[in-house]
Parts: C-alpha cells; sequence; structure tokens
C-alpha cells in the first residue's frame, strides 16, 4: 500500500492540512475556534463527515496538549489542585460522545451561535476581563462537578466553542484572571478531546497517518500561542476571543 493511500488524501493536501494545522493549533492555544479553520479543510480534502471529526479530534489532543504541557512546564497551571476537573471533563465528553447517537442535536445547533455570540459580547464587555484574579464564585470541587462535567459532555456531543465556553466558566466562576483561565481551558479540552478521540477510534473513524501529521503541526502552531499568551497577555487574548466568537457564530448560522 503507498503512502497516499495510507494518509488517505494526496501528499499535496497533506501538505496543505498540515499547514492548516499550525494555524489553528495557534489560534486554538490563545482562544479556541481552531475548528473553524481544519474541519472545513479536512471536508476539501473529500473525506467523509464521521472521518472528518474523527481525524481532527486527533490533531485538536496534539494542539491542546502541548499549550497544556507548555503553561504546566510554566506553572500557571497546577495539576493537583486541577485533576478532579480534569476527570469530570473526561467523563463527561465520554457520556456525550454516548449520548450524540441517541438524541437529535438540532436544537443546539439553532441555539448554539447565539450562546456563542454572547461570550464574545462578554469578553468585549466585562470588567472582570483583567490581568488580575477576581472574586471565586464555586469552589473548585463544584466547579469540576457542574461546569467541567457539563462542557465536557458538551465537548463530546457537539463541540464548536467548547475552548470559549471553559475560558468564561474560568473567569466568571473560577474568579481566574484571562491568563490563568485560559491556560486551565486548554487541559480541560485536551481531557475531553480525549475521551472524544477514544470514542472515534473504537468506531475506526480515525486517518491515524493523516491526523498525526496535523497533530504535529497542531503542536508548532500551540506551542507559538501558548507562549504569545504569556507574553502579550490581556492584549492579545481578548480582541481574538471576541473575534472568534464572532466568526464561529457567524460560521453555524451559514452552516
Amino acid at each position: 500500500m503507498d503512502l497516499e493511500a495510507l494518509l488517505g488524501v494526496s501528499l499535496q493536501s497533506t501538505a496543505i492540512l498540515f499547514s492548516v494545522a499550525i494555524l489553528a493549533g495557534f489560534i486554538n492555544a490563545i482562544a479556541g475556534g481552531g475548528g473553524l479553520l481544519s474541519i472545513p479543510v479536512l471536508m476539501w480534502a473529500g473525506l467523509p463527515p464521521a472521518t472528518v471529526l474523527a481525524t481532527n479530534k486527533l490533531q485538536a489532543c496534539g494542539g491542546s496538549f502541548f499549550a497544556s504541557y507548555y503553561f504546566v512546564r510554566k506553572s500557571i497551571i497546577k495539576l493537583g489542585e486541577i485533576k478532579l476537573a480534569i476527570a469530570c471533563a473526561f467523563t463527561g465528553s465520554i457520556l456525550g460522545s454516548l449520548a450524540v447517537q441517541e438524541i437529535d442535536v438540532s436544537i443546539l445547533e439553532s441555539v448554539l451561535p447565539f450562546l456563542i455570540l454572547a461570550i464574545g459580547a462578554y469578553f468585549l464587555f466585562s470588567k472582570k476581563i483583567t490581568a488580575q484574579d477576581n472574586k471565586q464564585i464555586l469552589a473548585p470541587a463544584i466547579f469540576a462537578f457542574s461546569i467541567a462535567l457539563c462542557i465536557g459532555f458538551y465537548d463530546g456531543f457537539f463541540g464548536p466553542g467548547t475552548g470559549s465556553f471553559l475560558t468564561l466558566a474560568f473567569v466568571s466562576l473560577a474568579g481566574h484572571d484571562l491568563i490563568k483561565a485560559t491556560a486551565h481551558a486548554k487541559i480541560l479540552n485536551f481531557a475531553s478531546n480525549i475521551a472524544a478521540l477514544l470514542s472515534f477510534a473504537l468506531a475506526g473513524k480515525v486517518l491515524w497517518l493523516l491526523g498525526g501529521s496535523m497533530l504535529i503541526g497542531q503542536a508548532i502552531g500551540a506551542t507559538l500561542g501558548s507562549k504569545l499568551v504569556l507574553t502579550q497577555g490581556c492584549r492579545f487574548i481578548r480582541p481574538l476571543m471576541v473575534t472568534m466568537s464572532i466568526a464561529m457564530s457567524a460560521k453555524l448560522l451559514l452552516h
């Protein structure tokens, strides 16, 4: 079997997908929404929808892992303090990936663009979006069993905007500053991505070689984006969060 057969697409398409994955990883590390780039280009390559979603989860795992790893290495994230939330996000995503096979998602599709647009408005106008921690509303255990579990379920069930929902939750409910919220959102997103990937893998939908090449691109982009989060902070994150919220809403409304 030749290389193109193993990849599932041509070598030229693979090179394009790799380049797009770098940009998607960069955007995901800062604001989320990289799937706006990676999913359409996987569909452009002629892959079946289920394979597109499965392979996109594989490459997204690369971006969320390397962004998380960078933030852990820089001591922005302390794993011991967030392990319960990680476990809840993982569990929620598994449950969501099982539920999506049984439940009609059409209502969620119609409501979601307006929810994401509301997130963009929050990041644009809220006075809580600062470089300093805010007042914590939910204790870590309550946050894990409510917010992390529910958003993890959503990621396994549907997915678009997960990073934005997590960042919003960490700012508004956990009391984190924007840099810390962005970092913690990445590690929970990694947990939910891994869970969803396992479900797709068991169904045999993942193109491992193609997804692996895109994962490397995501890792490059995510590392660059994570560095920018720490050097530029709110000045860069906030406008990109607003921009990606508007872009995701428009994409979903026009779908």
